[in-house]
C-alpha cells in the first residue's frame, strides 16, 4: 500500500493536498493536532471522492510524540510504505523582534523547522529501503523574502529551504527527490484578517491564490514525471515576489 503522509492536513492548504494525494491514488495519512472535527471533515471528503485515508493525530512540535505515534504506526503497518511526505504543518505568531517573547520564537521554530527534521528522519528510512520517494516541504514567501514582524517564521521557513537543498543532495542517488513549495497570499485561515482588496493591488495577477492551486503544484512534484526536479523551491505567489 503506497501512502502519502500530509502533516497539518485537516484544513486549508493541507486539506487540499490530502484530496490531491487521494486523487492520485495514494492512501492518505491525514495528520492533525487537535481539531478532530475538521480532520474528520477532510477524511469524509476524501472518502466521498472515492479515496482511502485515515487520521493520524500527533503534535508535530513534540519530538517524543512523533517518535511514539509515527514510529508505532510504521511498525504496525509493515505492508504500508510512505512514498510521499508533505511537511505542511506550521504556525505563525507575529511580532516585531524587539517585542518578541521567547515562547513566540521557540514555538514557531519547533512547529515549522524542528518538525521537518523529526518527521522526515523517521519516514526517510522506508524511502531509502525502497529507493524511491518524494518529500515536499511547504515553506513560504516569508522564508524567501523575509517579512517584518516575522523574524521567527521567516527564520524557520528559510531553515527548511536550506535543509531541502542539503537533503536533496544526500538522497538523490536513491531515487528520492526533495523540493519545497513557497505559497504567497493564499485564501486560508492564515490570511482571513487581511484586506484582500488592498493587498491584491500589489499582486500582478490581482488576486489571492487558492489552496487547490498549491495542491496542484505539490501533486506535480510528487509525480514520477518530476523525477529530475530536486532541491528546488517553487514559488506560488501570483508574481508578488521572484
Amino acid at each position: 500500500m503506497k501512502c502519502a503522509l500530509v502533516t497539518g492536513g485537516s484544513r486549508g492548504i493541507g486539506r487540499a493536498i490530502c484530496l490531491k494525494m487521494a486523487e492520485m491514488g495514494y492512501y492518505v495519512l491525514v495528520n492533525y493536532k487537535s481539531n478532530t472535527t475538521e480532520a474528520e471533515n477532510t477524511l469524509a471528503q476524501i472518502q466521498q471522492a472515492g479515496g482511502n485515508a485515515e487520521l493520524l493525530q500527533l503534535d508535530v512540535s513534540d519530538k517524543e510524540q512523533i517518535k511514539e505515534v509515527l514510529s508505532k504506526w510504521i511498525e504496525n503497518h509493515p505492508d504500508h510504505y510512505i512514498e510521499v511526505l508533505v511537511n505542511n504543518a506550521g504556525i505563525k505568531d507575529d511580532s516585531l523582534m524587539l517585542y518578541m517573547e521567547d515562547a513566540q520564537w521557540e514555538n514557531v521554530i519547533r512547529n515549522n523547522l524542528d518538525s521537518f527534521f523529526y518527521i522526515t528522519r523517521l519516514v526517510l528510512n522506508g524511502m531509502l529501503l525502497k529507493r524511491y520517494g518524494r518529500i515536499i516541504n511547504i515553506v513560504s514567501l516569508s522564508g524567501l523574502k523575509g517579512l517584518p514582524g516575522q523574524t521567527n517564521y521567516s527564520a524557520a521557513k528559510a531553515g527548511v529551504i536550506g535543509a531541502t537543498k542539503a537533503l536533496a543532495q544526500e538522497v538523490g542517488r536513491n531515487g528520492i527527490t526533495v523540493n519545497a513549495v513557497a505559497p504567497g497570499l493564499i485564501k486560508t485561515d492564515m490570511t482571513e484578517g487581511m484586506d484582500e482588496s488592498e493587498m491584491k493591488k500589489h499582486i500582478p495577477v490581482k488576486r489571492f491564490g487558492t489552496p487547490e492551486e498549491v495542491a496542484h503544484a505539490v501533486g506535480f512534484l510528487a509525480s514520477k514525471e518530476a523525477g529530475y526536479i530536486t532541491a528546488e523551491t517553487l514559488s506560488i505567489n501570483g508574481g508578488l515576489y521572484s
